[in-house]
């Protein structure tokens, strides 16, 4: 019988939860940072699920692959592997390879062969449609919350670039069962609910990777399923994107008019909310050149934020946390501090989301990072914005993001004046290299 590992379980309570102080770090937020270690150490994608942690813990695998053990053993502070209960499993004796050992080697040579003989892309056309439950359960649900919650931390960490086809499938197989399967009325509101979290999620990797159309029509689907459930909450996080995504777009009007639609009965939604919407708005405004009322509404979302109550959030709004909306804002104030305005408030803003960002949201702290080096390159400091631009550039690798890279070229011409000195040199060949790739 496997025995349970109560020390790695206990190395994992003792640490606190990112989106939660106070409360113990989640088995899905110690598997979202191994993910992240990996890939910013060791530059390789890993795929860490809370349900792994979980069969860890209780002793079902008790030895993970080298990657794992060591993100673990940095993350949760531990010496050696045994600090945290992994032990190597016992090897056969040598010379005591079995008829079964011989069988399977000659069982995937042959395989192996036979798969080598036709292109590989032909092995994955599908020759079964995927099937569809005559009835919707409460587990068909969890599930389609679990990977709509998969889905959102890899986009946060590496950009939905690579995945944004899996996703897609995963969208159209849920959406199957709000029109295939029969929903028991009890569940109806969860359904479609759960379904928008995960047209959220594919809408917002849609519009990192600038597939503006697609995130358009998932983001329609999204708010359709959240105004189905009846869930405000979601539709003003819907709502929030779509204005985002607009102002990206360069209609910073029609981003004003989204945000307003979000905050009609803004009584029923939570601080956190109000604060994300306030500073949508006040990016709508900074664009509009309306520099007072950025401020005022920059002032109006700090108000909202100090009532946050992280238990309070939906799973979709934990990520809004205080390096999250020093980002928000101090994007907004970039806009009017590069025209004139208040340069020290925009800086101090942008650097708090840098040092406060986790690396499980390392798109955000690359993206705050690129625009706290424009705007300190913008003020004639040149070698502290090519310091600060060589760790955004560096964040900015681990993820492909349109957004980002965009962000890059930017840096890259605010930085054209200075290009003699040789900090700036070295940080505009990284941009190239990094633009490139």
């Amino acid at each position: 019988m496997p025995q349970p590992n109560h020390q790695l379980r206990e190395a994992r309570e003792q640490r606190e939860s990112p989106h939660e102080p106070g409360e113990p770090m989640s088995r899905q937020e110690l598997a979202d940072l191994v993910n992240a270690w990996i890939h910013e150490h060791l530059g390789r994608v890993a795929c860490l699920t809370a349900n792994y942690i979980g069969k860890l813990e209780r002793g079902l695998v008790s030895w993970p692959n080298a990657d794992y053990r060591a993100a673990l053993r940095d993350l949760l502070g531990a010496g050696a592997d045994r600090d945290l209960g992994f032990r190597r499993p016992r090897r056969h004796a040598r010379g005591a390879t079995t008829v079964t050992d011989v069988d399977r080697k000659d069982f995937l040579r042959t395989a192996l062969g036979t798969a080598l003989s036709v292109p590989l892309a032909d092995l994955l056309i599908p020759t079964e449609p995927s099937t569809v439950p005559a009835v919707v359960s409460p587990a068909d649900i969890q599930e389609i919350r679990t990977i709509a919650g998969l889905f959102s931390t890899w986009d946060h960490t590496y950009g939905g670039s690579l995945v944004r086809e899996a996703v897609n499938a995963q969208l159209r197989q849920s959406v199957a069962l709000l029109d295939k399967a029969r929903c028991p009325p009890q569940l109806h509101d969860d359904l479609y609910a759960a379904v928008g979290v995960l047209g959220h999620a594919a809408g917002f990797m849609a519009f990192d990777a600038y597939a503006h159309n697609d995130a358009r029509r998932m983001f329609r689907l999204a708010l359709a399923c959240a105004e189905q459930a009846g869930d405000w909450h979601l539709r003003a996080k819907v709502l929030s994107s779509m204005a985002r995504q607009a102002i990206w777009c360069g209609d910073p009007d029609k981003g004003m008019t989204l945000v307003e639609l979000a905050m009609v009965r803004s009584d029923r939604l939570t601080p956190a909310e109000r604060a994300m919407l306030l500073s949508a708005r006040a990016r709508a405004l900074a664009k509009l050149g309306r520099s007072q009322e950025t401020v005022n509404t920059v002032g109006l979302a700090d108000e909202e934020f100090t009532c946050v109550r992280p238990e309070e959030e939906a799973p979709w709004m934990r990520y809004y946390d205080a390096a999250q909306h020093s980002g928000d804002t101090g994007h907004a104030l970039f806009d009017i501090a590069i025209h004139g305005g208040s340069f020290d408030e925009a800086s101090r803003r942008l650097a708090a989301a840098v040092h406060g960002h986790t690396p499980v949201y390392v798109r955000s702290r690359a993206i705050s990072g690129i625009k706290l080096a424009t705007l300190t390159m913008s003020t004639g400091d040149p070698d502290e914005a090519a310091s600060i631009g060589e760790r955004a550039v560096h964040d900015a690798g681990i993820v492909r993001s349109r957004r980002a890279a965009d962000d890059l070229r930017e840096l890259y011409r605010t930085a054209t004046p200075y290009q003699r000195r040789d900090s700036v040199a070295k940080l505009r060949r990284r941009i190239e290299e990094a633009v490139r790739a």
